[in-house]
């Protein structure tokens, strides 16, 4: 995984992992209540597992796994092989990233107030969000390719 992201953004995400690790059920919570206004989006999940908080969890230890290591990206390996899995599992496209980040980053700033959540800072997981999620497009594309 070539690392394409600015310093800048690399030290911004980073620093919010004291944020994350305190408040990040919260933020998931607050962003999957979002992303579900969209039925269609919302049928492609376990719903046993949103009412459990199961999934609010998996989700905030993975924003939380990527920001702690934004700076040496191959120490997720694993975990991009086990959430490119579960998407093709569930038919995730490319389509379904930009509603993600629509429902995450307003509810980072929900959850952590504007003077955690400057522009600053949400420009900056906006950024680390798209470079992840081109990274996970791209091995599903593998992934689908294969299964074929």
């Amino acid at each position: 995984m070539s690392n394409s992201l600015s310093q800048t953004t690399i030290a911004i995400v980073k620093s919010t992992g004291p944020a994350l690790r305190k408040h990040g059920v919260a933020i998931t919570t607050a962003m999957y209540a979002r992303l579900f206004q969209d039925e269609a989006v919302k049928a492609m999940f376990d719903q046993a597992a949103q009412d459990s908080g199961e999934q609010p969890k998996r989700l905030a230890a993975a924003i939380i796994g990527y920001a702690e290591n934004i700076d040496r990206l191959e120490a997720l390996g694993g975990a991009v092989a086990r959430m490119v899995a579960r998407h093709v599992q569930t038919g995730v496209q490319p389509d379904h990233y930009p509603k993600v980040a629509a429902a995450l980053l307003p509810a980072i700033r929900d959850v952590l107030g504007e003077e955690v959540a400057t522009d600053e800072v949400l420009a900056a997981w906006a950024e680390a969000y798209q470079f992840l999620a081109d990274i996970l497009i791209g091995e599903e594309a593998k992934a689908y390719a294969e299964a074929a």
